[in-house]
This record gives structure tokens, sequence and C-alpha cells, in this order.
């Protein structure tokens, strides 16, 4: 046996087998790089290949379709899902690194003159908002605005 027939024979298998293997290739991909998206496709892929299954005749482009049909049903689904029921966390800051440093104490790197400067925290440097303050001084940051920290004095 060459190598051409046994490119023929894996596509030649029935479409049902395809459709069930992309579903397991996804699911595979989704835990190899979780994000929580693929897994809807697997899904989708699945229902697709169990429908083929039961509908042998079905030809490729409905396959196609309904596969397109189900995959937007099953994002959809899945995104109303964890709409509905939101992951709770002890640390709801947890993924928001300027709240977490509410309290922290840095020093100006840059002069805050006219409300705007740069303070440093840790090893980076961050846009500081609040009362004028010369380099060196420490302050304390008070609340955050995006990529902003708002600080106050001590």
């Amino acid at each position: 046996m060459n190598s051409t027939n046994s490119v023929w024979d894996i596509v030649s298998l029935s479409p049902h087998w395809i459709w069930l293997s992309i579903a397991a290739l996804l699911a595979v991909l989704e835990m190899l790089a979780p994000g929580f998206f693929l897994i809807w496709l697997a899904v989708a892929a699945l229902l697709t290949g169990l429908i083929a299954l039961i509908s042998p005749g079905l030809g490729l482009a409905p396959q196609v379709l309904i596969f397109a049909a189900l995959a937007i049903a099953a994002v959809y689904a899945g995104r109303r899902w964890f709409a509905l029921r939101p992951i709770e966390s002890d640390d709801p800051n947890l993924n928001n690194r300027s709240a977490r440093l509410v309290g922290e104490v840095v020093t100006v790197v840059e002069a805050i003159s006219n409300g705007q400067g740069r303070v440093k925290v840790g090893d980076s440097v961050w846009n500081a908002k609040g009362a004028d303050a010369a380099i060196g001084t420490q302050v304390r940051v008070a609340g955050a605005n995006g990529a902003t920290l708002v600080v106050e004095e001590l």
C-alpha cells in the first residue's frame, strides 16, 4: 500500500466520522489553549456529526450550513449561560491590576503638576492624577481611572 492510498482512505471516511473527529480535535484544542470558545464549536461539530450519521444522504453543503447554524447557536447559548451565571471569585479585582493597587504607597518619579504626573509602582511606572507633588514624594493610590492611578498625599 502506498502513501497515496492512505490519504484517500482518510478522505473517503464517512462524513459523520469527519465531523466527530473535528469535534474531538476542537475539544482537545480547548483543553490545550483554554478560552472557553472552541468547546462550543466542538459541540456544534459533534451535533453535525450525529445529524450526518442519522441522515447518510445529506450532502456537504447542507452539513456545513448545519454546522454554521449550530456553531452560532452554541456560542450564543454559551455566552448567555455565563451572562446569567457569572463566575464569582473571592478576589473580584483579580484581573484588575490598577484596582489592586488602591491603598499602596508609591513614589512620584515625574512631578505631578497641573494634576498629571507619573509614579513608580514596583518596577514599573504608571501615569498618575492628583494634587501637585515633587519628584520623590510618597503618595497613596486612592483609585484608578483605566491605566491612570488617582493618588493623594499621605
